[in-house]
């Protein structure tokens, strides 16, 4: 059966309801961390989580990514992942130097833009293969330290600590990533 055009029109706009879902729920998860409501913290990341791939690989099957998109995405995202390791430190699940390492990483990120934004015509900024890789063990990381703390079993404690140097790791490789490929655009342009 066809899709309508006025049905095909209002599904352009689900990839950016998907991203503003997780603009939403990113309160709602950290508060649910630091209140220990475990379980409820554990599912609602999962269900932000998952709208992070869903809302891009949407994006690209509708044709319907957007420059609101592209912009609103990664603020989500970090919004999400910085107020849930946030919330986990304050509450001793994930070591403070991990938090520190993240945020670190995305400030230089960030710092980084701005200074090509100020000083060059460079104006995309277009996420690195381990920029995602990096994500996507923090969003792993972050899962599991929920689900410990909200089901508490040994083997999840063990995989908490077994991931902690391997998002590390990916953390500062894609940091240093974007740093030569930053270097790179502002070279040639």
């Amino acid at each position: 059966m066809p899709v309508s055009a006025a049905s095909s029109s209002a599904l352009r706009y689900l990839p950016n309801l998907l991203t503003g879902s997780r603009l939403v729920l990113a309160p709602f998860v950290v508060y649910c961390v630091w209140s220990r409501q475990h379980m409820m913290a554990a599912v609602l990341f999962a269900a932000a989580a998952a709208t992070d791939g869903i809302d891009g690989f949407l994006a690209r099957r509708l044709h319907a990514a957007s420059r609101a998109g592209a912009y609103l995405d990664p603020i989500a995202d970090k919004l999400l992942l910085g107020g849930v390791y946030l919330a986990l430190a304050s509450i001793r699940s994930v070591p403070w130097w991990l938090v520190a390492l993240i945020f670190g990483r995305d400030l230089l990120i960030l710092a980084a833009a701005i200074t090509a934004l100020l000083f060059t015509r460079v104006r995309a900024f277009p996420p690195s293969v381990w920029g995602k890789i990096s994500t996507f063990f923090q969003i792993v990381t972050a899962v599991s330290f929920l689900a410990r703390n909200a089901l508490g079993t040994a083997m999840l404690s063990a995989l908490c600590e077994g991931l902690i140097w391997p998002t590390a790791a990916m953390t500062v490789w894609s940091g240093l990533d974007y740093g030569r490929r930053g270097s790179t655009m502002v070279r040639t342009h």
